[in-house]
């Protein structure tokens, strides 16, 4: 993978509760990409999941929970919340990572 930090954007879309990330890998690459998501934005994964497509990580960030998603025909990266309260972590968590770039 050759995608570096600064390549990768972010948007936060409040409706959908969901920090979208622009990555260019697949599916054999993801693991590795979502560890430097996850160390970047100082994410505790708590569960892995995957299947024949898609990925999906349970994170922590100081106590709230959040899913970090990546789907390969789409080689869409999002990370969700469950709850509207939490929106605020998203916001937070896209400051943090345009504030490393």
């Amino acid at each position: 993978m050759d995608e570096s930090k600064e390549d990768i954007r972010v948007r936060l879309d409040r409706q959908a509760q969901t920090l979208f990330f622009s990555v260019t890998c697949d599916f054999e690459q993801f693991p590795q990409l979502a560890a430097r998501l996850c160390q970047c934005l100082d994410l505790q994964v708590v569960a892995q999941e995957w299947g024949a497509d898609r990925h999906q990580w349970l994170v922590e960030f100081e106590g709230t929970r959040l899913w970090l998603h990546f789907e390969s025909y789409s080689t869409s990266c999002w990370l969700s919340c469950q709850q509207p309260q939490d929106m605020d972590v998203l916001q937070y968590l896209q400051t943090l990572w345009e504030s490393q770039q």
